[in-house]
């Protein structure tokens, strides 16, 4: 993997958001999502080389509650949270536009940063992204009730957290999970309160998608147990230039699953001429 180098800046509330980076050339944002262990380098650990060999200057923040960034305890993690703070984080880095790649939560964080400052954002690319339900819809699927339900308290090991990874992918993937993704998202878990998960607040973005405006590519797994496929059409229905692809066999990581696809096809998508 190329090299990573790495910044922490300190934002408003008094919280820290550590970012990596590698590359150069026009920004891309990655956006990860939420789960114990979470962290931009791990959720995307499979995309970087594809997209800095395409001349790209890729840039990894953890969120609040994430990573190595702040976690704090006894508050809300609320969409606004998450999306200022990195928005913050962006801006001190010298991140004036970029586009924006987000699975899940960092799918929801990416539509809102875009509704809220329509200028940074160039294109979007966006993996099985969250808040375009009511939060009430989510907390129904099985995946983020296995996730809740798993995480935290004094039985909560390194098998527990191999569970929990393997929930976000199709049975099929689960042999090809690395021990030591298991690992590296093991240390951060253990770091994070409850709160994260217990406390997060999400709004439904889904009526406003047709204010975003922007070239948007959406990539879901059709066996997705943590935000229903079915969220695709929103986009289709609701965006004037939206483009939606569904991959059998996959879950909610499309990005680590199919990896070399989608690659390939958000790399073709960002070099596309206006």
């Amino acid at each position: 993997m190329a090299d990573l180098s790495e910044a922490t800046y300190r934002v408003a509330g008094g919280y820290d958001i550590h970012l990596k980076e590698a590359g150069s050339g026009p920004a891309v944002v990655f956006l990860h999502g939420s789960g114990p262990g979470a962290s931009g380098a791990s959720n995307f650990r499979l995309n970087i080389d594809a997209f800095v060999a395409a001349g790209y200057r890729v840039i990894l923040p953890d969120l609040i509650g994430y990573g190595a960034s702040s976690k704090p305890e006894g508050i809300d993690y609320t969409l606004r949270l998450f999306t200022d703070t990195v928005a913050d984080a962006l801006h001190q880095h010298g991140i004036g536009q970029a586009h924006l790649v987000g699975n899940s939560l960092g799918g929801g964080i990416a539509i809102q940063m875009t509704l809220d400052q329509p200028e940074f954002t160039g294109k979007l690319v966006l993996m099985a992204p969250g808040c375009i339900e009511e939060q009430a819809d989510y907390f129904k699927m099985p995946g983020i009730a296995k996730m809740v339900s798993g995480f935290g308290g004094p039985d909560f090991n390194l098998d527990e957290q191999r569970r929990l990874v393997s929930n976000l992918v199709h049975p099929d993937f689960v042999p090809n999970i690395p021990d030591a993704l298991i690992a590296e998202r093991f240390a951060v878990a253990r770091t994070q309160p409850k709160d994260v998960l217990a406390r997060m607040r999400t709004p439904n973005l889904g009526p406003r998608l047709g204010e975003l405006g922007k070239p948007i590519l959406v990539l879901w797994g059709l066996n997705d147990e943590f935000c229903p496929e079915s969220g695709s059409r929103h986009f289709l229905e609701s965006c004037a230039d939206a483009r939606c692809l569904t991959f059998t066999r996959t879950g909610h990581w499309v990005q680590v699953e199919r990896a070399a696809e989608f690659n390939r096809y958000s790399i073709a998508f960002l070099n596309e001429q206006a």
